[in-house]
Parts: C-alpha cells; sequence; structure tokens
C-alpha cells in the first residue's frame, strides 16, 4: 500500500491517523530504498565505529517494526518473534543477510505492522512494552523518530559511499 506524499494536499485533509501512516510510509520507503543501486559490498560497508552500516539499518529498522508492531500489540516475546533481545544486536549482521533479503523482510514487516494497527485507535493502549501500556499514538510518533533519525544516519552514509 502506498501512501501519499506527506506534503500533498490530500494528506493534509486526511484525519490525524492517516496523516500518521502516510508519514510512517514515507520514513519507511525512505530507508529501505537507500540499498537501491548498491553493491553487497557498498551495503555493508562500515564508515563508524558501530555496527552501523546501510544494510544493518534497515536490519535494525525491521527489528523497530516488530518491537512496536508485534511485541507491544500482541505481547509476545521478543523470542517468539524470532528477533534479538536488545537493539544493539539487530545491526548485526548475518552472511547470509542481502539487500534483497533485508528489504524483503522490512517490506514484510511494514505490511504486518499495518495489518496489526488497522482495527486500534490512535488512543487505544498497548501492553506488550515493558514501558508499560502505551497509546498507539505514542507508539506511532515514535516508531517515526526512529525512522527518522535512522533515515539520515542513512543518507550521510549513503553519500559517503557514493563518494568514493
Amino acid at each position: 500500500m502506498s501512501s501519499p506524499h506527506t506534503t500533498s494536499p490530500e494528506v493534509f485533509a486526511q484525519p490525524l491517523r492517516a496523516q500518521f501512516e502516510a508519514f510512517l510510509d514515507e520514513h519507511r520507503a525512505a530507508l529501505t530504498a537507500c540499498l537501491d543501486g548498491l553493491t553487497e559490498e557498498q551495503a555493508r560497508r562500515s564508515l563508524v565505529p558501530s555496527r552501523t552500516t546501510l544494510l544493518g539499518l534497515v536490519k535494525h529498522a525491521t527489528f523497530v517494526e516488530k518491537v512496536w508492531f508485534d511485541e507491544a500489540i500482541s505481547c509476545r516475546s521478543r523470542d517468539e518473534i524470532g528477533i534479538p533481545a536488545t537493539p544493539d544486536e539487530s545491526f548485526i549482521l548475518d552472511d547470509a543477510d542481502t539487500i534483497a533479503d533485508v528489504q524483503r523482510a522490512h517490506r514484510e514487516a511494514c505490511a504486518a505492522a499495518r495489518r496489526a494497527t488497522a482495527a486500534l485507535d490512535l488512543d487505544d493502549l498497548v501492553h506488550g512494552n515493558r514501558r508499560g501500556p502505551l497509546p498507539l499514538r505514542w507508539v506511532y510518533l515514535h516508531v517515526l523518530r526512529e525512522l527518522a533519525q535512522h533515515g539520515g544516519h542513512a543518507d550521510i552514509l549513503r553519500e559517503q559511499i557514493l563518494a568514493q
């Protein structure tokens, strides 16, 4: 499902929920697109002391989607979901991780997130987060902040990789 660009007048007239979802989808698409046109080596290239790579950022974004839209909503454990225990571990790349696989996993996690939230209202509480019950509105804002932050990281890393 594609949303109109967030600067589109058609988004301005939408209810708040639709506006949140348009922003989320725009940032989701931009982050996964940071891998487009890169080689596998470029996507894995480490330019900073942390585990942050372009491929790792998209893999981490998949983790974020599953933490906030599976764990927080379903109350299933990270072990049950099959995701790392900590955010830092979610950046670790396996030898088998490819651009196509990581992008596919991210798209699938985003689609699952949309399904998980479809029946919820912004003020509905989710109960599976360690912070305790949180309204879906807070979850949307938190995930949007994560995506925007990591999208900025991705822009800088991609610019550096393409300049080399």
